[in-house]
């Protein structure tokens, strides 16, 4: 990833924690926060600089690949397409769909395996995460948040996905749908 900031203080603070918690103008072995070491080497710098030039074409074929999954999926019934309003533009990184209830989100990704498509569990409850369960001690129901991430998968996506993919994907999809 990348930070990408004109707030100076933003910066400088992301600059820190990419630098195991160093104050810009500290000592070497003075930490004055927590941080980690993000430096990025040169060739990775260069690489991430390149990429950030076409961002907006990359932006611009996720958008036209998920509007191609949207507009392929939108006739199966036990599917939940993320909704996007009009007028946000969104960054996607991933396309996560939700099943109906009563379908087990293993069984599908079975079946798409079976038929050549990769898919992933998505959505883990951050309340889930052995992080935040050592912290809490104990651990909260919340039983809409956990019917929801037992029900999401994400299924292939990047810039370039062709149609002809997509297209293998939802029949893919159709066939699990089929046999639920």
């Amino acid at each position: 990833g990348m930070v990408v900031t004109d707030d100076p203080e933003i910066a400088g603070m992301a600059r820190s924690h990419r630098n195991q918690g160093r104050d810009f103008m500290g000592s070497w072995l003075e930490h004055v926060r927590v941080g980690y070491n993000y430096r990025l080497d040169e060739m990775s710098a260069a690489l991430g600089y390149s990429q950030l030039q076409r961002i907006e074409t990359f932006i611009a074929r996720r958008a036209d690949v998920a509007q191609r999954y949207a507009q392929r999926l939108a006739g199966l019934p036990w599917i939940r397409l993320q909704v996007v309003k009009p007028d946000v533009r969104i960054s996607w990184f991933v396309y996560v769909i939700t099943l109906e209830r009563g379908m087990k989100r293993d069984r599908v990704i079975e079946q798409l395996a079976d038929r050549g498509v990769p898919g992933r569990a998505y959505f883990a409850p951050i309340h889930r995460q052995p992080y935040i369960q050592d912290r809490l001690g104990c651990l909260p129901r919340l039983p809409v948040t956990e019917d929801i991430a037992e029900r999401t998968l994400a299924i292939p996506f990047h810039n370039h996905l062709s149609d002809e993919s997509i297209d293998r994907v939802a029949e893919a999809l159709e066939g699990a749908g089929r046999s639920r």
